[in-house]
C-alpha cells in the first residue's frame, strides 16, 4: 500500500488528523537516539486508546505492513528506529492517568507517559516511583518497560520489571491481553507479563500499566569522592555497604568529569584530580546515619581508597553533585559518541574494565575512551569518541570491530553486551555473546507464538 491509501486507512479505523506523511514527522518519529541508522518510515499514526492501537494492528496484520512503536525516542540500541517503510505508532497522546489506589500504593498509565510525569505525580500522592534516569524528561513509561530500563538507582530499587503489577498489551495477532491486573500474588503458571517487559515491542505493543510505588526516600544526602584506581572504587563500594544502605553508587573517569565541567561551565567537586570518582547516594535520616558515613570516608582516605571528597549540604548541592554524573551523556553526544552498556557481576567489574581499556589503547590508540556507570550493579558504559580526521561513516565501521573484540571480553567474563540499553539494531549481531543457541531459538518461538506475521518491530533483537 502507498502511504496514502495506508493513512486514508488508518484514519478511517481511528479517525481523522491522525496519521501524517510530511518529512519532518517521518524524521522526528521514524528516529531515536542513535546516529548510525537513516529513518525511512511510511506513515507515522498517532493512537489515543488500546482499542485503537488494536485496530491498526489488525489492519497491519492483513495488509503485512510492519509496525514500530514510537516512545520517548531516547533508546541507544535503535530499536524504535523505522528504517524499512515501516508503520510507526507514536504514543504521545496515550499519557493519561488511568487509575491510583493509595491503599495498594498503585498507579495505572497509559503507554505514553512521560517517566518524569510519573515521578511528579506519586510525589503528589506523597508517594516516590524509584526508576529514574538522565532521559527521565523525555522518555516514555511504554518505552521503559520494553528495555527493562534500570538507571541510577538500580542498587537500592532494581530495573523497571520490579515494578511492574500489570500490563495491557496488544499483541502481533491483534488480541488484547491484560496481563497480572496488578496482583501483588498470582501463582497461576506463567507470568506473560515478564515476557513484553523487555521484549522491544518485538512481541506486542504495551499500552498500559500497572505500577508499583513505595515511599520516597528521606534526606537523600551526597558523597562525591577521588579513587586512585578501579579496585579502590571497589573497595570505597564495599566499605560503604557494610554500614549503610545506598540508594546510588556511581562512578566517572576524569576525562567525562573534565568534559561536564568544561561544558556545562560546572566546578570541579574538588581541586584533587584523580583518575576516576564515585558518586555515593544514602539516605540521612538520622544524625548517626550521618556520622557512620563520615566514619568510613574517614577510613577509606586512610586506607589509601580515596584521596579527595565532599559531602553534599544541602539539596541542592546534592543536585549540583549528580549533575557531575548526569550531565556525561548529553555532553559526550557533542562528540559523535559510539556507545557500548555493559555488564559483569560487580566483583569483576576492575579486571574487566582494564582488559577492555587495555585492548582499545593497543589497537585503536587515536580513539578516547570515556567511562562512566551504575557501579554499584555491576554496569558500565563505555563510550568511544570520534576523532576528529575520522568520517563518521569510517569510525563506526571502526567501532564495530571493536566491539566485537569488545564482546568477546564480555562473554569470557560472563557479562552481557547490553544491561540496560535493549539490542534493537545495533546488538542484534552480537546477542549469541550473551544467550545461548538453545536461548536464541526458544526466543524465536516466542516471538512466532506472539508475532506470526513477523509485523511487530522487525529486525530488532533476533532475525526470523
Amino acid at each position: 500500500m502507498t502511504p496514502e491509501q495506508i493513512k486514508h486507512a488508518v484514519e478511517a479505523l481511528i479517525g481523522a488528523d491522525k496519521v501524517r506523511l510530511d518529512d519532518e514527522a517521518l524524521d522526528i518519529y521514524g528516529r531515536d537516539w542513535t546516529k548510525i541508522h537513516t529513518p525511512r518510515p511510511r506513515a507515522i499514526a498517532f493512537p489515543r486508546s488500546t482499542e485503537e492501537v488494536q485496530q491498526i494492528v489488525r489492519f497491519a496484520r492483513e495488509h503485512k505492513i510492519a509496525l514500530v512503536p514510537s516512545g520517548g525516542r531516547t533508546g541507544l540500541s535503535a530499536g524504535a528506529v523505522a528504517a524499512n517503510d515501516e508503520l510507526v505508532l507514536v504514543m504521545d497522546y496515550m499519557n493519561k492517568v488511568v487509575d491510583f489506589n493509595p491503599v495498594d500504593r498503585s498507579v495505572t498509565v497509559q503507554a505514553g507517559m512521560i517517566t518524569e510525569q510519573l515521578q511528579h505525580f506519586a510525589e503528589q500522592q506523597g508517594l516516590y516511583y524509584p526508576v529514574d534516569f538522565a532521559s527521565a524528561g523525555s522518555s516514555q513509561i511504554g518505552g521503559n518497560i520494553a528495555t527493562n530500563a534500570g538507571g541510577i538507582k538500580v542498587i537500592k530499587y532494581g530495573m523497571t520489571r520490579d515494578w511492574v503489577l500489570g500490563l495491557k498489551v496488544v499483541t502481533g495477532t491483534g488480541e488484547i491481553l491484560d496481563l497480572n491486573r496488578g496482583l501483588i500474588k498470582n501463582n497461576t503458571g506463567y507470568d506473560l507479563r515478564h515476557l513484553f517487559i523487555g521484549a522491544e515491542g518485538t512481541l506486542g505493543i504495551i499500552t498500559e500499566a500497572t505500577l508499583r510505588l513505595t515511599r520516597p526516600p528521606q534526606n537523600l544526602t551526597v558523597m562525591v569522592l577521588g579513587a586512585p584506581s578501579m579496585p579502590d572504587v571497589m573497595q570505597v563500594l564495599q566499605a560503604f555497604q557494610k554500614r549503610l544502605d545506598l540508594t546510588a553508587f556511581e562512578f566517572f573517569s576524569d576525562n567525562a568529569l573534565a568534559k561536564v565541567t568544561q561544558h556545562h561551565q560546572l566546578q570541579r567537586p574538588f581541586e584533587t584530580a584523580t583518575p576516576y570518582y564515585a558518586l555515593v547516594e544514602f539516605e540521612a535520616m538520622t544524625e548517626e546515619i550521618m556520622e557512620i558515613a563520615m566514619e568510613v570516608f574517614e577510613s577509606c582516605m586512610e586506607a589509601g581508597w580515596v584521596e579527595d571528597g565532599v559531602i553534599s549540604q544541602s539539596e541542592t548541592q546534592a543536585q549540583t553533585l549528580w549533575n557531575l554524573r548526569e550531565f556525561i551523556s548529553e555532553t559526550i553526544s557533542h562528540h559523535t559518541p559510539y556507545k557500548n552498556d555493559l555488564s559483569v557481576v560487580v566483583s569483576k567489574v576492575p579486571e574487566f574494565l582494564a582488559q577492555v581499556d587495555g585492548f582499545v589503547a593497543e589497537h585503536y590508540p587515536g580513539f578516547e575512551v570515556v567511562w562512566f556507570g551504575h557501579i554499584g550493579d555491576g554496569n558500565l558504559h563505555l563510550n568511544i569518541l570520534k576523532p576528529d580526521n575520522l568520517s563518521k561513516e569510517a569510525f563506526f565501521e571502526k567501532c564495530h570491530h571493536v566491539s566485537d573484540k569488545v564482546f568477546q571480553i564480555t562473554q569470557d567474563f560472563g557479562g552481557s553486551v547490553s544491561a540496560e540499553h535493549g539490542v534493537g539494531l545495533i546488538k542484534k549481531d552480537f546477542l549469541h555473546f550473551t544467550r545461548s543457541q538453545v536461548e536464541i531459538e526458544m526466543m524465536k518461538g516466542i516471538k512466532k507464538t506472539f508475532d506470526p506475521d513477523q509485523i511487530m518491530n522487525p529486525g530488532k533483537m533476533l532475525d526470523l
